[in-house]
C-alpha cells in the first residue's frame, strides 16, 4: 500500500509530455518555449546521446524538445530531443576531441565581420562558411563597422566583398551608428530562425538591440589594448524579433575549427574549387602538389584568390584525417 502511495505522488507531480523549443542553453539550464508563449526552466533527465558525434552540450539553441513539467517546482525535465534538420557545430577547444553545437534548426546563418575594431581573419571568414555548406546551412555575409573606414579599410572592404560574391555569398555592408541597411536584413530574415555569429567585438549583440530596444542585452566597448571585443554573451540565445522573425545570439567566436570532415572532402565545401577540381587529372586529387592539378593552376591564373586557397591549405594542414 505504501509503495502504490509513493508511486501515485510521483507521477501526479509530473504532467503529459510537452513540446517546445530551446531558447538558451546555459549547459546545465535550458530555457524553452512551449504552447502558445509560454517560458520554462527546464535540466535534462539523465544523459542524453546525440548518435552522429560527441558533443560538449547534448541540448542546444534551436533544438524541438519534449519534457515533462514537475508540478511542485514549475521546472521541466527534458527527455527526448527530436531529430534536427541541421545544426552549425564546431571544434570544443584546441585540445578537446568534442565538438560544441552552436545552433540547431537554422533557416540561415549571418557571418558578421568588420575589417577594423576588430579585424576579421580571412581563414576565420573561410572556416565558418565550409562550416555552413557542409550542413546545409544558407550563409550571408554581413560587413559591419562600415562608417568607421578610412581609404585603406573601404578598399579592404571592397575587394573582400567581391571574392565572396563572385562565388555566390550574399554581402550586406552594415552601419549600425547611421542605420545603413537595416531593412534589408530586417526583410531577410523576417518569418526565418537566423543565427548570428562572428569574432567578439563585431556588433552582434548591438545589432539586435537595434532591432529591438525591449531587450536590452549587455554590450561592451572594444579593448583599447588589444583592439578585440569582449565575451559579454556567455551563451548562446534565441530571441523574437518584432518584424516576425528569431535570431540566435551567440558568444563571439575567437577561433573556429572545422569538425567532422573527411581529409579528401574539405575542398568539397569551397564552392569555387569544387567545381574546378572537375578538370583535375585525377579524380582523387587533393590539390596541393599532385600533376593536372586545375585547382593549383586556376590560383596561378587569380582564377581562384589566393586567400581561399591558403585558407585551405591552412584547414588541410590542421589534422591528420578526421577533424573532430
Amino acid at each position: 500500500m505504501g509503495r502504490a502511495v509513493f508511486f501515485l505522488t510521483f507521477v501526479s507531480n509530473y504532467c503529459l509530455l510537452e513540446k517546445g523549443i530551446v531558447l538558451k542553453s546555459t549547459g546545465s539550464r535550458y530555457r524553452v518555449l512551449y504552447g502558445d508563449g509560454k517560458i520554462i526552466d527546464c535540466s535534462i533527465k539523465g544523459k542524453l546521446r546525440i548518435k552522429e558525434f560527441r558533443t560538449t552540450n547534448p541540448v542546444a539553441v534551436g533544438d524541438n524538445i519534449l519534457f515533462e513539467i514537475e508540478k511542485k517546482t514549475n521546472s521541466g525535465i527534458i527527455t527526448e530531443v527530436l531529430d534536427r534538420r541541421n545544426w552549425i557545430l564546431r571544434k570544443a577547444s584546441n585540445l578537446s576531441k568534442h565538438s560544441q553545437i552552436i545552433a540547431a534548426n537554422i533557416d540561415q546563418v549571418f557571418l558578421m565581420i568588420t575589417i577594423i575594431l576588430p579585424e576579421t581573419p580571412v581563414e576565420f571568414i573561410d572556416r565558418f562558411l565550409i562550416t555552413a555548406e557542409a550542413y546545409r546551412v544558407p550563409a550571408k555575409i554581413i560587413i559591419n563597422k562600415t562608417d568607421l573606414y578610412g581609404e585603406n579599410e573601404m578598399a579592404k572592404m571592397e575587394y573582400l566583398e567581391a571574392l565572396y560574391k563572385n562565388i555566390g555569398y550574399e554581402c550586406i555592408r552594415l552601419s549600425l551608428k547611421e542605420e545603413t541597411n537595416m531593412d534589408v536584413l530586417k526583410q531577410l530574415m523576417k518569418g526565418k530562425t537566423s543565427l548570428i555569429s562572428g569574432n567578439s567585438g563585431v556588433g552582434k549583440t548591438t545589432l539586435l538591440n537595434a532591432f529591438n530596444p525591449l531587450l536590452n542585452l549587455k554590450t561592451a566597448e572594444i579593448s583599447n589594448y588589444h583592439k578585440q571585443g569582449k565575451h559579454i554573451t556567455t551563451f548562446p540565445e534565441m530571441h523574437k524579433m518584432p518584424f516576425d522573425g528569431y535570431i540566435i545570439d551567440t558568444p563571439g567566436i575567437r577561433g573556429f575549427g572545422v569538425v567532422d570532415m573527411e581529409r579528401n572532402e574539405i575542398y568539397h565545401f569551397f564552392r569555387e574549387i569544387f567545381t574546378i577540381s572537375k578538370e583535375c587529372r585525377f579524380n582523387n586529387c587533393l590539390h596541393l602538389d599532385e600533376p593536372g592539378c586545375a585547382v593549383r593552376e586556376a590560383v596561378e591564373k587569380g582564377e581562384i584568390a589566393f586567400l581561399r586557397y591558403k585558407s585551405y591549405l591552412n584547414i588541410m594542414d590542421g589534422d591528420n584525417g578526421k577533424y573532430r
